[in-house]
């Protein structure tokens, strides 16, 4: 099959209509490959050559039709990806070669799962994966890495040879032992073990004894005066760990402006003002199929379990309310599974240039896996629900 390829300097060169409909026949779309989404990182200034992300967007077109469509960013550093690869950089440096620059389709500072590379099929998908291999050779970059790939990326990559690495999340499913849905919090405090569940409730007895209350906002009721409270939050929390955040102001105008179904906020509230709040995403809320992520939280006080409350508590009572499926918390942390979110592999996929150091970075990968098998082996022997009695 013949396609027309093109790259792309800024995601707002490539239709908004065309790509999101590729998105929505991809087998794991998500808001954050959403063109608004991609789209407000670049204009925000958030995700930008001045930041270290230079977009290379690729397309493939069929005449007038867009076959497939990725983001693709040249980097000079390894920052807001989620998948470390500092080991591999220095190991390039030690021996006098560059490793940056390097090409990353990714979302940035976003580590979801998701459909990365948008297409009509399979071919078109392959077509794709091979433009951007291209592109890495012709710019003489290093290496090329997908980050937090679907299955359907997974197979395309393998197709080309492509090594596959695995990293673990947490994520919690609104399910009991028998597969249903949970009636209501207490059900789901019911399925774990008696010090996981006394320690939860303890947890949010403490929240509660310190005069906290929380109220919810889902979508276009998201006031604009809540948008910028969550951001002053957000900015405070980055700032008193000594970092400018990721994201900036403009970037959160953005969703509100362009994506607000798409968002539900947490407000913590004292004697009534605002104290603290937390952001989570949502996709395909009111089906069957609805997933909730876990983004991005900040506080102006201190209060002792907040962050639990505010980033896990609130926003499971209102998956479990609002028949939300899944609620993804995010890159690593152990600590989720004592709050139910239980581990899960996620992968990404790397291309490397140099024949010798991807001869290397594959037997690392080979044990890297192994590894993290044995580490998914242990994790789940560690799980917080009561045990089973054998029928």
């Amino acid at each position: 099959m013949d396609y027309v390829i093109r790259t792309h300097t800024s995601p707002l060169d490539i239709p908004a209509q065309a790509w999101d409909a590729l998105l929505a026949l991809q087998d794991a779309p998500s808001p954050f490959m959403q063109h608004a989404y991609v789209a407000a990182l670049h204009t925000s200034g958030s995700a930008t050559p001045d930041t270290g992300w230079t977009p290379q967007f690729i397309s493939l077109w069929q005449g007038n039709e867009l076959a497939a469509a990725s983001v693709l960013y040249i980097k000079a550093h390894s920052y807001g990806e989620y998948v470390f690869d500092w080991a591999w950089a220095n190991a390039y440096a030690n021996h006098g070669l560059n490793y940056f620059p390097k090409a990353t389709c990714a979302v940035p500072f976003t580590p979801v799962p998701g459909s990365r590379l948008l297409a009509i099929d399979a071919t078109a998908r392959q077509a794709l994966l091979m433009a951007m291999v291209d592109l890495a050779k012709q710019h003489q970059l290093s290496s090329l890495h997908l980050l937090f790939t679907s299955p359907d990326d997974r197979a395309a990559c393998n197709a080309m040879g492509l090594m596959q690495r695995q990293t673990v999340q947490f994520h919690w499913h609104n399910a009991n032992p028998l597969g249903q849905r949970f009636e209501n919090f207490d059900a789901f405090l019911a399925t774990l073990a008696q010090d996981k569940r006394k320690k939860i409730k303890q947890e949010r007895r403490r929240v509660a004894d310190a005069g906290v209350s929380f109220r919810t906002s889902v979508g276009a009721a998201i006031r604009r005066e809540d948008w910028q409270f969550f951001y002053q939050c957000y900015e405070r929390t980055y700032l008193e760990h000594g970092n400018a955040p990721y994201l900036s102001k403009a970037f959160f105008e953005r969703m509100q402006h362009d994506m607000p179904h798409n968002w539900v906020l947490f407000v913590a509230e004292r004697e009534g003002r605002p104290i603290a709040s937390s952001l989570v995403a949502v996709q395909d809320l009111g089906t069957d199929q609805a997933i909730a992520y876990g983004r991005y939280w900040g506080a102006l006080e201190r209060v002792d379990c907040l962050h639990f409350e505010a980033c896990y508590y609130q926003p499971l009572n209102w998956c479990i309310a609002n028949g939300v499926q899944r609620f993804e918390g995010g890159a690593q942390g152990e600590h989720k599974m004592a709050r139910a979110l239980m581990p899960v592999a996620t992968y990404s996929a790397h291309w490397l240039a140099h024949p010798a150091f991807a001869d290397a970075v594959e037997r690392f990968l080979e044990r890297e896996s192994a590894g993290v098998d044995n580490y998914l082996d242990h994790l789940a022997e560690r799980s917080p629900f009561k045990r089973q009695e054998p029928q």
